[in-house]
């Protein structure tokens, strides 16, 4: 990618608008707060909580790869103009690489490509400690808003 901005119209997306957006779907029920970004990247954090462990006391793969999903694709809804396009999911792989038993993750989004019609993400999940927890790549489709 280049050193330009990837954000719709050049300006960096409302972070708090990022978050609001999923208050009432899996977002918010996952916790996801959209914390930072900077010209080709966005970072979100979720907690490893009852909501996202699964029974013997570790992040859930499923929470991670739901994470991932969830801030590809609302990264991916920034890079357009949203009020013509949307971006929905095409395809997510996840390799889980060490557990998570509380505190928070943090993903990080970064573009791979930026095509009209698809768009192509890797999302870095970490612990508090910096420590790499899942890998994702991530396929985004690029679609007129009315087939949504």
């Amino acid at each position: 990618m280049s050193n330009a901005s990837i954000w719709w119209g050049g300006t960096r997306p409302d972070l708090e608008a990022m978050t609001q957006g999923g208050a009432g779907s899996m977002n918010g029920w996952l916790g996801v707060e959209f914390i930072d970004c900077g010209d080709d990247w966005i970072r979100a954090r979720m907690p490893v909580n009852e909501r996202t462990r699964q029974p013997f006391g570790r992040l859930h793969g499923g929470a991670s790869v739901a994470f991932a999903e969830t801030v590809g694709s609302v990264a991916a809804g920034w890079c357009v103009d949203r009020t013509k396009f949307v971006g929905v999911g095409m395809e997510i792989n996840a390799n889980h690489i060490r557990p998570a038993y509380d505190g928070f993750v943090y993903a990080t989004a970064r573009a791979e490509s930026m095509g009209r019609t698809t768009q192509v993400w890797t999302i870095r999940i970490e612990d508090e400690g910096g420590k790499l927890v899942c890998l994702s790549r991530f396929t985004v489709a690029v679609i007129a808003l009315e087939r949504k």
